[in-house]
C-alpha cells in the first residue's frame, strides 16, 4: 500500500457512525497546519497529534531480524474480530511483502503472533504477495486479498485473489486459509461489507474500477456458501465514459447469478492453470463498461440513523475521495483539495495529497448534514518517521476511545503498530476547539 493518506482521512469521517459513537472525544481537536520534522520524534511515539488529550504507544514492533517469528513486514490495513466467540480481543494485520502473512495481537495481553504465512516467496508458484485488506466478515471470519495483478497487455499473474481464513482464532498450526475464487482477479485493496452483506471492492490501479459482489446465499453462516455462487458487477455513473463521474449511477452485471462469466467477458488462465475474470480488462470493454476512477484504494461504510449507507472510496492519484449513496446509487465528490481546511478556512490544496513516504498525515473530515460531500478537513496527526507511511487506522468498536494506526516501511526496518488512545467518557477537560467537531452525526 502506497500513497495511502487519503484512506487515512476516510478512516477518521466513518468513524463518526461507530467510533465517534457514545462517549468518545477523537472528534476534540485543535487542526494543525504544516507538517512535523522528519525524524524529530522517537520512532516509539511518531506522531504529532493534534490534542493534548491524545495520547500514543507501541503495541507491536517488528524485529527486523525475524528472530522469534515470521514477520516479513510492511504491516498494512487492520481489524479485530467484530462477532463470535471473545469478540473484540484480537487485533489482526497482514504483511504486504513479497512472501505475504498475517499476525494476530491479543489486546488483552499485547502478544503477537504470525497465525499464517504464504509457504514461498515470489514469483514462486504457491507464493502469496502483498497482502493488503483486513475485513471481518458478518459470519465471524477473517478476509484479506493481494495487492497485485497485471495489466492486460502483459502475462497473465497468479495473484490479485481473495481470500478467507476460515478460523481465525484457532492456534497458528491449525489456521486453515482458503481462495475465494468466485471474485475476478484484480489488485485488491478495501473491502466493505453492506448491511445486506453485499461485498465491494476494487481494483487499485490507475483507469480502473469498483466492484460489487452479491452472494446467492447473503445470510450464510460460512465462506463456503457465501461464495459458492453470486453475481459481481462493476460502478458506471452515467454512460461511463467520463472518468471520475458523479451522479447517478448503475451496477453492470459481470457474471450471472452463480458466478459465471457473461458472454464476452475477458477471461484468462494464471500460471497455476486457475481460470478467472479479468476484472481489469472487462470492465474496459463496452458492453461491461465500468467508470474509470484512478488508484481507487480505501472502501468504508458509514449507516446513518435512518439506516442508509454511504460507501467511501479513496482514490489518490487525483487526491480525492468519493461517496456513493447505497440507497440511491449516487455518486458524489466527497473531499478534494478543493475543501475547506478546518485550520485556515481556505481550500486544502496541496497540503491535501500524497507525499513520497517521508511524512504522512492523518485528516479527519467533517460532514455534518451527512449528504456525502465533506464541509471541511482537518489535519489531526502527522508521522515523523523517517522513510515510512501511516496505514490501516482502525477505531476499535469495543473501545471507543482507542485507534490503532500502522507506521509502515520505515527506514529502520522497525514496522509498528501504534495504539491511540483519547479521554472517555468524553472530555471534562474543557474545549480544545470546536473546529474538529461534528456535533449532528447521521442526520436523515
Amino acid at each position: 500500500m502506497t500513497l495511502k493518506k487519503l484512506s487515512l482521512a476516510i478512516g477518521l469521517v466513518l468513524a463518526g457512525s461507530s467510533a465517534f459513537a457514545g462517549s468518545t472525544s477523537f472528534d476534540r481537536f485543535v487542526p494543525m497546519t504544516g507538517d512535523v520534522g522528519a525524524g524529530t520524534l522517537p520512532e516509539s511515539a511518531p506522531y504529532k497529534l493534534a490534542s493534548p488529550h491524545f495520547s500514543q504507544m507501541t503495541i507491536v514492533a517488528r524485529d527486523p531480524a525475524q528472530a522469534t517469528r515470521f514477520d516479513s513486514g510492511n504491516y498494512d490495513m487492520h481489524t479485530v474480530n467484530e462477532n463470535g466467540p471473545e469478540a473484540g480481543r484480537f487485533l489482526f494485520t497482514v504483511f504486504e511483502t513479497g512472501q505475504a502473512g498475517i499476525q494476530r495481537t491479543d489486546l488483552r495481553t499485547m502478544q503477537t503472533e504470525t497465525i499464517w504465512h504464504s509457504p514461498s516467496a515470489a514469483p514462486a508458484l504457491d507464493s502469496h504477495v502483498s497482502f493488503d485488506a483486513s475485513r471481518w466478515t458478518p459470519w465471524g471470519t477473517f478476509i484479506t486479498a493481494e495487492e497485485s495483478w497485471s495489466d492486460p497487455a502483459g502475462p497473465t499473474s497468479k495473484y490479485g485473489r481473495l481470500f478467507e481464513v476460515v478460523n481465525p482464532l484457532a492456534a497458528p498450526a491449525d489456521i486453515v486459509i482458503k481462495h475465494r475464487d468466485i471474485l475476478p482477479r484484480v489488485s485488491h485493496e478495501g473491502l466493505a461489507f453492506d448491511q445486506k452483506n453485499n461485498l465491494y471492492f476494487i481494483d487499485e490501479r490507475d483507469n480502473s474500477h469498483i466492484f460489487k459482489f452479491t452472494s446467492a446465499n447473503p445470510q450464510a453462516d460460512n465462506g463456503d456458501d457465501f461464495f459458492a455462487a453470486g453475481q459481481t458487477f462493476v460502478l458506471r455513473v452515467g454512460d461511463g465514459t467520463v472518468k471520475e463521474a458523479t451522479g447517478a449511477a448503475t451496477w453492470i452485471p459481470l457474471t450471472d447469478n452463480n458466478g459465471v462469466a457473461l458472454p464476452g467477458a475477458v477471461v484468462v488462465t494464471d500460471p497455476n492453470g486457475l481460470t478467472a475474470i479479468d476484472g481489469r480488462a472487462t470492465p474496459k470493454l463496452p458492453a461491461f463498461l465500468g467508470t474509470k476512477f484512478d488508484r481507487p484504494e480505501d472502501l468504508e461504510i458509514k449507516t446513518l440513523k435512518n439506516g442508509k449507507q454511504q460507501l467511501y472510496v479513496a482514490t489518490t492519484t487525483n487526491h480525492k475521495v468519493f461517496s456513493i449513496d447505497l440507497r440511491s446509487n449516487t455518486v458524489k465528490l466527497f473531499a478534494s483539495r478543493a475543501t475547506l481546511d478546518m485550520a485556515t478556512r481556505q481550500p486544502a490544496g496541496s497540503a491535501f495529497t500524497n507525499p513520497d513516504n517521508l511524512i504522512e498525515d492523518i485528516w479527519f473530515a467533517k460532514d455534518e448534514n451527512d449528504d456525502g460531500v465533506a464541509e471541511a478537513i482537518g489535519k489531526w496527526a502527522s508521522l515523523s518517521t523517517k522513510g515510512a507511511e501511516s496505514t490501516g487506522l482502525y477505531f476499535d468498536k469495543f473501545k471507543p476511545n482507542v485507534a490503532y494506526v500502522n507506521v509502515q516501511h520505515p527506514d529502520s526496518g522497525v514496522d509498528r503498530t501504534i495504539m491511540i488512545s483519547t479521554p472517555c467518557p468524553q472530555a471534562k477537560y474543557g474545549h480544545d476547539d470546536d473546529h474538529g467537531r461534528d456535533r449532528d452525526h447521521d442526520r436523515d
